[in-house]
């Protein structure tokens, strides 16, 4: 029997959570409750709407990876707030969300949720690899574009995107990125690290933006295909194009490892099946009391039941 899988990019979406619900919204000792709140309607919603069979909670266990660092020192470099010997770095986070996390990852596990990260991997990663690993289709939830990548219509894989907050999701499939981007799944990494990201510290190839990087790949194919005709001076390139991908060289020889989700964490072993009950509804009661969870964790709760 086929399962349908539903990815979360837990740290994408509740950092939408938290910028979407007012800091009004707050515990009895006033403490701002707003992105664990907000995820889980978030989460509620999810589940009414698209019926996943399994739900995973893919985390960040290393926001910034050292083996990317290394490859490319700039990889959200200025995302760090303080730099750790041994690693993680920390990141630069809103005051009154950090505090909200261990609460959000004390209510999954409280729930049931499978909360999943590996050592020296981002979320991404992890989303990669179950993705790879899924036998039926897989819907994966995030407001980052990177995971794009990942769309692959004969797996039945796409991605769910947040448009305005958290409320309205675009379906992204193959037929959207051909649209929109000029590309496939896998061609929209190839796009990225060519025309670059400054939001992830990523330089690109100087000169070379969004719709020249689409044309290059409609021209030739993948990045492979580019690189070729950079050194074929038969090739349909402009000089300046040329001249371009030829100085970037360096930076093109490390950037698909650094653009490309990895698709063979090692992950430990989890039950991703939704739960219908909370596993500890003891802790549930008391993180609910604590926190003023309210009508959040309920619909939540009502929601699994349900389903």
């Amino acid at each position: 029997m086929t399962r349908r899988l539903m990815l979360l990019d837990t740290a994408s979406l509740y950092f939408r959570a938290y910028f979407g619900v007012p800091e009004s919204v707050k515990a009895p000792d006033g403490t701002p409750v707003n992105a664990v709140r907000g995820l889980l309607d978030f989460i509620a919603r999810l589940v009414a709407d698209h019926r996943p069979d399994d739900l995973v909670a893919c985390m960040d266990f290393d926001w910034r990876p050292q083996w990317r660092v290394e490859l490319i020192p700039s990889y959200k470099a200025h995302r760090v707030a303080q730099e750790v010997e041994g690693g993680p770095d920390e990141e630069e986070t809103p005051d009154t969300l950090s505090p909200q996390v261990p609460v959000i990852d004390a209510v999954l596990d409280a729930i049931g949720i499978a909360r999943v990260g590996a050592v020296g991997y981002e979320a991404d990663d992890v989303i990669g690899t179950l993705a790879a690993r899924a036998t039926g289709p897989v819907d994966i939830v995030t407001g980052d574009r990177d995971l794009f990548q990942l769309v692959d219509d004969r797996r039945g894989v796409r991605v769910l995107y947040p448009v305005k907050g958290v409320g309205t999701l675009q379906t992204v499939d193959e037929a959207l990125l051909r649209e929109k981007y000029g590309v496939d799944g896998p061609g929209y990494a190839d796009l990225a690290l060519l025309r670059g990201d400054p939001s992830d510290g990523l330089p690109g190839v100087p000169g070379i933006g969004e719709k020249t990087a689409a044309k290059l790949l409609a021209s030739f194919g993948d990045l492979a295909g580019i690189l070729a005709a950079a050194g074929d001076p038969a090739a349909k390139l402009t000089p300046a194009q040329r001249k371009r991908l030829t100085e970037a060289a360096p930076y093109l020889a490390v950037a698909p490892k650094v653009v490309r989700v990895a698709s063979d964490v090692p992950l430990a072993p989890f039950d991703a099946a939704l739960p219908a009950a909370p596993r500890d509804g003891r802790a549930v009661g008391e993180l609910a009391e604590r926190w003023g969870l309210g009508g959040s964790l309920q619909r939540l709760l009502t929601t699994l039941e349900q389903c």
